[in-house]
């Protein structure tokens, strides 16, 4: 697993200081996140990185924000809760997240497990979420663009698989690329009527848990510069 460097601790000034970061943590926690891996590594890893500098005095309210290409950063709280859940049955050592976006789940994930494959649809985007790993020396992720709905059938089967947008039903190609006892962890429905869903690839088929009403971007086709 990599931890990354001392880069991660960088306590910011003001908004971004540590002081603030720590009140965020606080927060999680009274609003019923426990699991104490995902705490520390939400609290040390420099949200204002991932945002654009006019925002940054925002990156610790528990909010999402446009990063851009009509697409957001995820508020910590869901960052945080989409975690737990998949490393609710112990230690990962290879997940698939589909959705780089900005690269703060990526980056929360590359220090909780040993790998990351991480799927992206605009190239921009994606490339901006490598530059900022790269300052993190986080080196434990590996990038793909393209089509996540199609998730990356190559390196497949994955321990967890996360999804960081709406899709409007399951994508039948994650279901498949999902090893025995794997987790599943994706936000699923249309406009404002979402649910985040656990899905755990069971002996005998699948089991899905209808967990939080949530509110994310759609999961749209086909890969774009």
């Amino acid at each position: 697993m990599n931890r990354g460097s001392d880069d991660l601790l960088r306590h910011g000034t003001g908004m971004t200081s540590q002081r603030t970061r720590d009140r965020l943590i606080q927060r999680l926690y009274e609003e019923g996140l426990s699991d104490p891996r995902v705490l520390e590594v939400i609290r040390r890893t420099p949200r204002h990185l991932f945002v654009d500098e006019a925002l940054s005095h925002r990156a610790y309210e528990d909010t999402a924000l446009p990063i851009g290409h009509n697409q957001t950063i995820s508020q910590p709280f869901m960052v945080a809760r989409m975690s737990e859940l998949l490393l609710a049955d112990g230690p990962l050592d290879k997940v698939l997240e589909i959705g780089t976006g900005s690269g703060y789940q990526t980056a929360v994930l590359a220090q909780l497990v040993e790998r990351v494959f991480s799927v992206e649809r605009i190239q921009a985007l994606q490339d901006r979420a490598k530059e900022r790993l790269v300052e993190l020396k986080l080196r434990n992720v590996v990038f793909r663009w393209g089509d996540g709905w199609e998730g990356w059938p190559a390196l497949a089967p994955y321990n967890g698989i996360i999804v960081t947008a709406a899709a409007a039903d399951v994508p039948q190609a994650l279901l498949d690329q999902l090893a025995p006892g794997g987790r599943l962890v994706i936000p699923v429905g249309v406009g404002e009527v979402q649910q985040l869903m656990l899905i755990i690839r069971e002996e005998d088929g699948f089991s899905r848990h209808l967990l939080d009403t949530v509110r994310f971007v759609p999961l749209l086709n086909g890969p774009v510069v």
